[in-house]
C-alpha cells in the first residue's frame, strides 16, 4: 500500500513531513510532487479529505488547519512535548512555534515514522484513521454528503488498496472505544488523543463528548489530558495566524 500518497490524499499538502517540506511542496496534494490530480472540491484541494469532510459543516469554518500546516509530523512533536511537560511538571501550549518542535528522539516511542500499531501495521494509518474518526464524530454527514466523499475518493487517483482503506475509514462510525484499542503503549494513546483533537475545534457537545470518551477509553494518567490539549490548543491558533 502507498502509505504516503494516501495520508497526503487526507490531510493535504506537506502532510507527511510537517510545516517545512509544505512550504517546498509549492504544488500541493494536486500539484507534481504528489501525483494526485487536479479539482479537487473547494478546501480539499489545499487540505486534503479532511478539509472536504470538515468544509461539509453548513456555517462553520473550516477545520484542522493545524494538521494542514503541520502535518503528521505535528501530532509526533506536540505529544512528545506534552508528555514530557507532564512527567516533569511543567507548562505546555506556550512555545512559539508549536508546528515547529523538533522531530522526537528515535527511542522515545513518539517516532511515527517508524511506529507500528498493536496490529503490526503502519501506526500513521492509526492516526490517520482517528482524525477522520474525530471529524466525523457530530454526526453532520449526511447520505448525500457521504455520497459526495465517495465520489472525491473516486477522483483521487489512488490505487485500489488505497481506496478501499478510505472509503472504509470514512464509512466506518465514531467509535471512541475502538479508536482507542488501536493503542499499544501510552505514547500511542497520547498521540491517538492528540491527532484527534487536532483534526476539529470541539465547538458542539458531540464532539466535546467524543474527545472525552477517547480520553476515558485510552486510561491515560491523571493529568496528561489537560497538557494534550493545551498543545493542540496552541497548534489550532498558531494554524490560524498561518492561515
Amino acid at each position: 500500500m502507498n502509505i504516503n500518497g494516501l495520508i497526503e490524499s487526507v490531510l493535504g499538502s506537506g502532510s507527511t513531513g510537517g510545516r517545512n517540506q509544505g512550504a517546498r511542496n509549492q504544488g500541493g496534494p494536486a500539484g507534481p510532487a504528489s501525483g494526485l490530480p487536479g479539482g479537487l472540491v473547494g478546501g480539499a484541494a489545499a487540505g486534503g479529505m479532511i478539509a472536504l469532510l470538515l468544509g461539509t459543516k453548513k456555517g462553520r469554518k473550516l477545520g484542522g488547519k493545524a494538521l494542514k500546516y503541520g502535518g503528521l509530523a505535528a501530532v509526533g512533536g506536540l505529544a512528545y512535548k506534552a508528555y514530557r511537560d507532564w512527567q516533569t511538571n511543567r507548562p505546555s501550549g506556550t512555545e512559539a512555534d508549536p508546528l515547529g518542535l523538533p522531530k522526537p528522539p528515535a527511542d522515545s516511542g513518539f517516532d511515527i515514522d517508524n511506529d507500528r500499531d498493536s496490529g503490526g501495521q503502519d501506526f500513521r494509518l492509526t492516526l490517520m484513521r482517528a482524525m477522520i474518526a474525530a471529524a466525523k464524530s457530530d454526526g453532520h454527514i449526511d447520505k448525500a454528503e457521504h455520497e459526495r466523499i465517495r465520489a472525491q475518493i473516486d477522483q483521487l487517483g489512488l490505487g485500489a488498496p488505497e481506496k478501499a482503506a478510505l472509503f472504509d475509514y470514512f464509512s466506518a462510525p465514531s467509535d471512541p472505544a475502538a479508536m482507542a484499542a488501536l493503542a499499544r503503549s501510552g505514547e500511542q494513546q497520547a498521540e491517538i488523543y492528540l491527532a484527534s483533537a487536532l483534526a476539529i475545534d470541539p465547538d458542539t457537545a458531540e464532539e466535546q463528548a467524543y474527545l472525552d470518551a477517547l480520553a476515558g477509553n485510552l486510561g491515560m494518567p491523571e493529568g496528561l489530558r489537560d497538557h494534550l490539549d493545551l498543545e493542540a490548543g496552541a497548534a489550532r491558533r498558531q494554524a490560524g495566524e498561518l492561515a
